[in-house]
Order: C-alpha cells, then sequence, then structure tokens
C-alpha cells in the first residue's frame, strides 16, 4: 500500500494548506482516490498525471465524508472519468446536492483494490457521515477528518455533528493500534496513539473549561467561546462556537447543562 497524495490546491482558514486525496494503484492497475477534492483543475490534471505515469484507469472514488471540500470535485471527476464508482455512507440532506451517483458504504464494507483489501469504518461525530478507511496489512487508516497533526477539529453541531460519537470514533481508531495515518490535512501522522491520546486529553481540557465559563457567568455560546479563544483570528471564531456548542450539547445530554433559550446553564 503506497497512496499516491495528491492535494486539491484548496487552502484557506478552514482547510489549511489545502486537501489531500489519495490515489491507490491495485495490481489489476485499477486505481482508487479516496476523497473527490473541490473540482480544482489543477488536482484533476494532477490525478490525470499520476494515473498515466502508472499506467492504470480511475475505477472509484471513496469519499470520506459529505463537507464540500471532501465532496464537491466528484461531478467533475466524474466528467473526466465517466466510468468511475463514487461511493460514501449516505447523508441524504448533503449528497443530492453534487448531482453525481452514490454507492452507499457502510461500517465494515470491504473495498478491493487490486490484490488489497480497504475495511470503511463508519465513524461518525465531525459528520454523521464520516467513514475511515481501515488498511490492517500495513495498519494504516486514511482518516479523513478525524484528526489533524497540530491542529484540532470542528465538530459541526449545527449540521450533524456529535461531540460523543467523535470522542467514540477516536476510541475507535486508538483500538485498532494503527501504526500509520493518513489524514485529509496536514502531514501524515506516524505515532497514532500519541496524537489521538492528545486529542481526547484535548477535548477533556476544552469541556472543563466551558463548564468553568459557565460558572463565571458567561451563558452564550457567543459569551463562552469568547472567554475560552480569547485572540482567536475572526475567520475561526464560527468554528470555536461549533466547538462550544458541540461540548454543550455533549453536556446537556448527560444531564449536567441545560439552556433556556440562548442561555446556558451548568448543573454542577
Amino acid at each position: 500500500m503506497h497512496p499516491i497524495v495528491l492535494s486539491a490546491h484548496n487552502p484557506g482558514p478552514m482547510t489549511g494548506s489545502g486537501n489531500h486525496t489519495y490515489l491507490i494503484v491495485g495490481s489489476s492497475r485499477r486505481a482508487t482516490l479516496i476523497d473527490a477534492g473541490v473540482g480544482e483543475p489543477r488536482h484533476l490534471a494532477d490525478l490525470d498525471t499520476a494515473l498515466a505515469d502508472t499506467d492504470a484507469r480511475l475505477e472509484r472514488v471513496l469519499v470520506t465524508h459529505g463537507h464540500r471540500d471532501h465532496a464537491s470535485g466528484a461531478p467533475a471527476l466524474a466528467g473526466v472519468h465517466p466510468d468511475a464508482a463514487f461511493s460514501k455512507h449516505p447523508w441524504p440532506s448533503e449528497d443530492e446536492q453534487y448531482g453525481v451517483r452514490w454507492h452507499t458504504l457502510n461500517d465494515g464494507d470491504e473495498i478491493r483494490v487490486g490484490t488489497e483489501t480497504l475495511v470503511a469504518l463508519h465513524t461518525p461525530g465531525h459528520s454523521p457521515d464520516h467513514l475511515a478507511f481501515w488498511h490492517e496489512p500495513t495498519a494504516a487508516i486514511f482518516t479523513g477528518d478525524l484528526l489533524v497533526s497540530g491542529s484540532s477539529v470542528m465538530i459541526h453541531t449545527s449540521k450533524g455533528g456529535n461531540l460523543a460519537q467523535y470522542l467514540a470514533s477516536l476510541e475507535r481508531l486508538r483500538a485498532l493500534a494503527a501504526r500509520v495515518l493518513y489524514p485529509a490535512h496536514g502531514p501524515r501522522i506516524d505515532d497514532p496513539d500519541l496524537v489521538i491520546s492528545e486529542y481526547l486529553s484535548h477535548r477533556r481540557h476544552r469541556e472543563h473549561q466551558v463548564i468553568d465559563a459557565l460558572a463565571a457567568g458567561h451563558a452564550t455560546v457567543e459569551a463562552i467561546a469568547d472567554s475560552i479563544y480569547d485572540g482567536l483570528p475572526s475567520a475561526l471564531m464560527m468554528a470555536a462556537r461549533e466547538n462550544v456548542r458541540a461540548h454543550l450539547e455533549k453536556l446537556r445530554a448527560e444531564g449536567r447543562a441545560s439552556a433556556d433559550g440562548d442561555r446556558w446553564s451548568t448543573h454542577g
């Protein structure tokens, strides 16, 4: 398993240096692409070059989840590679906008790439449809948006994100004892257990900060985010508020917080 990393060429405040897509060429010269990018012409050109260099054709595109930086390139790819199949876990409210026929992938489904097999892992939390792809022989996981080395991941609670599910998904990855993670953003991760442990610790720390902010009288999502993320660039404050909302919803589900309109309080 030697994935070819292809940039989606979409840098920005929420994507960092941009998305990675991963091309895997099987022994039969049939190739699978993990994530569709955004349809940027340079991405399509890089993909065509990689296919030509390996004498392969694109057979399948596996999409980790329906956020636009991962899925919106599907129509452009379908236009250039009409025989390619597009697969993801269903998220009906999002999937229809992309105008391709999606083949359903569920937890545990196996995807053949030449003589190799990837296993789909339903890992919700960042989004309800999120999948990771596990290659057991090399103990490698293509992790989509579950982790980014040196940064954190937004839990878009107002659009299907769920922090409790996200933490469970991280625990599931840790239990696999992977040797390498291929994330959709940032560098390859060669110390998965350390990075996953740091992520879990960070979320516990953030939860304590949210509880402390509530105890100090910061009662709205905006006020809590401002108190915790003081000095954060304005372009990232929307994501910070979504993460605060994710923690509040988790606390509410556990009976540790409640809301009256847009004002929150803690139950200790």
